[in-house]
C-alpha cells in the first residue's frame, strides 16, 4: 500500500473530510485533528495514520489553497465581526477585524479575501473586498452564486477596449485563401432567442448518391490571437455560462453576438468541415478547410419542427423545404448508425424558466427536446467525430473531449440497484456503450424508467477535456473532440486555432509549448465548466425556490426522484424538485438502504419512482431549499426522536490516536 497521495480535500462542514484522488472511487477520511487546517477544495498531500483503518489518512501538506476568497454574511459576535462561508463545506468562519470591514455592515452578503489560513482548529482571517447587498436579496443571492463558483461576470476594460477595435464586417483581405462560400444554401438553426450562432449547415445529395453535409463554425480564431488579452480573459472563463433569462458569455459581444456570430444575410469567416456520407452513415470522405459564407435563413428549431410537420405558412421556410427534408432524412440515417453503435440517449427532461419583458421569473415548466433538436445534434457529433479522428491520425497536439467507460465499482452499483427493485441485469467485465444502451431500452415505458435514467447517468464517469484520446463511452464514439461551439466554449477556440495553424502547415508536431498549452488548456476548461455547471444549477434551483414561494401551501402529484438517510427528494411535473425531511414522513422507525436506495420503516416504504401526493410546506430562498409535507400531513420543523433510527457509526473507520476524541466527533455526526 503507497503511503503518500496527492489529492483534493472534499470539505464537510463539521470538521472532517475526504480527499479524492484523481482515477480512484474510493475516497480517503481525514478525521479532524488530521486536516491540517486544509478546507474544501484545496490541493493536499496525504498520508495514511499507523494502525488506522486503510482508508484513514491525515494532511501532510497543503499544494495549492483553492479559497483566495470566501463569499458568506457577515455576523458579529463574542469574537467580534466574522463571516459564515456560504459554501456549506467549510467549516470554518473567517475573522474580520474593524479596520477590514469595508463599510459593509450585519446582514450584509461579502466576498472576504483571506489574509491567513491557519494550520489548526483556529478561524481564517480576512478582509472584506466586495459588498454584494443584503443577505436577503434575491438579485443579491444570485450574484453571490456567481462569485462562490467563480465565474467572472465582467470584463477588464483592456478586454472590451481590444474587442471594440476589431471591424464588425469581414474585410477584402481576409477572404484571401478561403473557399467562397456565398452562393451555397447556408442555414443556421437555434433557439429563437439565440444571439451567439456559431455553427451551420448546408446539405446536397451528390451524384453517386450519397449527402454532401457541411458544417459550417464561426472562425473564432481569426479574430482571437493565442496570448491577446482577449485570449486570456477567455481562457480564464473557458466557457460561456448559461443562466435564467441571460448569458454570461465567454468572448464580449461585440464577438459573441457581433462579427463572429453567422447573423442572417452577412458575411462571415468559417471553419468548415464537408463530409461526404452514404446511406449507412459512413462518413466515406472529408475536407477541413478555411471560407467565407452568408447565412441564407437564421431559423429555429420551432418553425422547422413546424415546417417539417406540414406547416407551409412560413414562405421562408417552404423555400428551404427540400433542404430540410434531406436533413430530417440524414439526420435519422446517423441516429440510426449512432443506436446501433450503442449511443446512450437518456430521458431526463430540461426545466424551462419563462421570463416576462422585465426579466422576471413567470413560469416554470418543463422542457422536451424535439426532433430538430436531435438533427443538429447529430450533424454536430457528425463533425466532431470527422476532425478528432483526422487530427489524431495526422498526430498533432490536439484536446479531445473524452468520457471513460464506467468503473468497475460503480457498474457493480448500478447492478445492485437494480437487483433490489428486482430487475434482473447484467454487465460483462468490459462493458461496453451497447451493454448500457440494452438497460436503457429494457426499461423504457416502465415505472422505473425516469428514476432508473438517473442512476445510469449518475453510474458514469464524468466527461472532461483530455489531451489523449481515449474516446466517448455515451455517444460511443472512438473518436470525438469539440469543434463546433469557439464562441462558448475554450477547447473548440484552442482547437480551430491549431486547425488553421495545421492547414496553413505551421504546426510542428514536437513542439514541447503546444502540448504544454494543450494540456494546461485541457485541465482549465474541465475546470471552468464544472464551476459553471454548478453555478447554472445553483442559479436554477435559486429561481425555483423563488417561483415556488408564491405556491406555500398549494398541492401537487410529484415523483420520488431522490432517497437519502434524511428525507425523500420528489420532482414535481413542472421539474422543480424538493424535500420530504423524515421528520415529516408518516411516524414510523425508517432504515435507508443503500443498495436499494429505498427508505423502509414498519409501515411505510419509498421508492424511486412511487408517485406522492405533497404540498409545499415552507421555502428557505437563501438556502435554496423548498420544503414538502405528505398532502394530508402537518409539517414539522424538527425531527422527533421516535420518527428517526440513525445510523449507527463504524467506529473501525476512523483512526486510533491519543488526541482523537472520538466521542465528541460522534455527537458531531449526529
Amino acid at each position: 500500500m503507497e503511503k503518500y497521495f496527492e489529492g483534493t480535500m472534499i470539505g464537510t462542514g463539521k470538521g472532517f473530510g475526504f480527499v479524492k484522488i484523481e482515477g480512484q472511487d474510493q475516497d480517503f477520511f481525514i478525521p479532524p485533528p488530521s486536516m491540517f487546517g486544509a478546507l474544501d477544495g484545496d490541493k493536499v498531500v496525504i498520508e495514511h495514520i499507523n494502525g488506522a483503518d486503510p482508508n484513514v489518512f491525515e494532511v501532510k501538506k497543503i499544494l495549492e489553497y483553492a479559497n483566495q476568497t470566501i463569499v458568506g454574511n457577515l455576523m458579529y459576535g463574542l469574537m467580534g465581526n466574522y463571516v459564515v462561508p456560504d459554501n456549506p463545506r467549510i467549516h470554518k468562519t473567517v475573522l474580520i477585524s474593524p479596520k477590514d470591514i469595508n463599510g459593509a455592515t450585519v446582514g450584509d452578503k461579502v466576498i472576504a479575501k483571506i489574509t491567513a489560513q491557519p494550520s489548526g482548529n483556529d478561524d481564517l482571517l480576512g478582509e472584506v473586498i466586495e459588498v454584494l447587498g443584503r443577505a436577503t436579496e434575491r438579485s443579491v443571492l444570485e450574484k453571490a452564486i456567481i462569485r462562490e463558483n467563480k465565474i467572472r461576470d465582467t470584463f477588464p476594460r483592456e478586454v472590451l477596449d481590444a474587442s471594440e477595435e476589431i471591424p464588425q464586417e469581414v474585410l477584402p483581405h481576409e477572404k484571401v485563401g478561403r473557399v467562397d462560400l456565398t452562393n451555397r444554401i447556408i442555414c443556421t438553426i437555434d433557439g429563437a432567442d439565440t444571439k451567439d450562432i456559431d455553427d451551420a449547415i448546408s446539405i446536397a445529395r451528390l451524384e453517386n448518391g450519397n449527402f454532401l453535409l457541411g458544417v459550417h463554425i464561426a472562425d473564432v480564431g481569426h479574430y482571437v490571437k493565442q496570448g491577446g488579452v482577449i485570449d486570456q480573459e477567455a481562457f480564464a472563463r473557458g466557457t460561456s455560462t448559461y443562466l435564467p433569462g441571460y448569458v454570461i458569455p465567454m468572448l464580449p459581444t461585440a464577438l459573441s453576438n457581433g462579427i463572429c456570430s453567422l447573423n442572417e444575410g452577412v458575411e462571415r469567416l468559417c471553419l468548415c468541415c464537408d463530409m461526404e456520407i452514404n446511406e449507412r452513415g459512413i462518413v466515406v470522405d472529408h475536407k477541413i478547410y478555411e471560407g467565407f459564407m452568408k447565412s441564407t435563413a437564421r431559423l429555429t428549431y420551432d418553425s422547422v419542427k413546424a415546417v417539417l410537420e406540414g406547416d407551409h405558412s412560413d414562405e421562408k421556410y417552404v423555400n428551404l423545404l427540400p433542404q430540410l427534408e434531406m436533413m430530417h432524412e440524414l439526420s435519422n440515417i446517423l441516429q440510426a448508425k449512432k443506436n446501433e453503435e450503442g449511443y446512450l440517449e437518456f430521458d431526463l427532461p430540461e426545466s424551462e424558466f419563462i421570463m416576462n419583458e422585465r426579466g422576471e421569473l413567470v413560469d416554470i415548466k418543463r422542457h422536451d427536446n424535439h426532433f430538430v433538436h436531435q438533427i443538429i445534434e447529430n450533424f454536430m457529433v457528425a463533425a466532431n467525430e470527422t476532425v478528432a479522428e483526422h487530427f489524431f491520425k495526422a498526430k498533432v497536439p490536439f484536446i479531445y473531449r473524452v468520457h471513460e467507460v464506467p468503473t468497475p465499482e460503480k457498474s457493480a452499483n448500478l447492478i445492485g440497484f437494480m437487483e433490489g427493485l428486482g430487475l434482473s441485469a447484467r454487465l460483462p467485465k468490459d462493458v461496453t456503450p451497447k451493454d448500457y444502451q440494452q438497460i436503457l431500452q429494457s426499461i423504457d415505458g416502465t415505472p422505473y424508467e425516469h428514476s432508473l435514467n438517473k442512476v445510469l447517468l449518475m453510474s458514469l464517469q464524468k466527461a472532461r477535456y483530455f489531451e489523449k484520446c481515449l474516446g466517448h463511452f455515451g455517444l460511443a464514439s472512438t473518436y470525438y473532440t469539440h469543434f463546433t461551439s469557439p464562441i462558448r466554449r475554450y477547447p473548440d477556440l484552442s482547437i480551430h486555432r491549431i486547425i488553421k495553424d495545421f492547414l496553413h502547415g505551421d504546426v510542428d508536431r514536437n513542439d514541447k509549448s503546444l502540448k504544454l498549452f494543450v494540456e494546461e488548456a485541457s485541465v482549465q476548461s474541465s475546470d471552468t465548466e464544472k464551476r459553471s455547471e454548478v453555478g447554472s444549477r445553483q442559479v436554477e434551483d435559486l429561481k425555483m425556490a423563488e417561483f415556488m414561494q408564491k405556491h406555500v401551501g398549494e398541492k401537487y402529484t410529484g415523483t420520488i426522484s431522490g432517497i437519502t438517510n434524511f428525507g425523500v427528494f420528489v420532482e414535481l411535473p413542472n421539474t422543480v424538485e424538493g424535500m420530504i425531511r423524515i421528520e415529516n414522513l408518516p411516524q414510523d422507525e425508517y432504515e435507508y438502504n443503500e443498495k436499494t436506495m429505498t427508505l423502509n420503516g414498519h409501515h411505510h416504504k419509498y421508492c424511486y419512482g412511487d408517485q406522492i401526493d405533497v404540498r409545499v410546506a415552507k421555502v428557505d430562498l437563501p438556502k435554496r431549499q423548498i420544503d414538502f409535507c405528505e398532502a394530508h400531513t402537518e409539517f414539522k420543523e424538527k425531527a422527533t426522536k421516535e420518527n428517526i433510527r440513525r445510523p449507527k457509526l463504524d467506529k473501525s473507520k476512523f483512526a486510533k490516536k491519543p488526541h482523537f476524541k472520538e466521542k465528541k466527533f460522534k455527537e458531531k455526526r449526529k
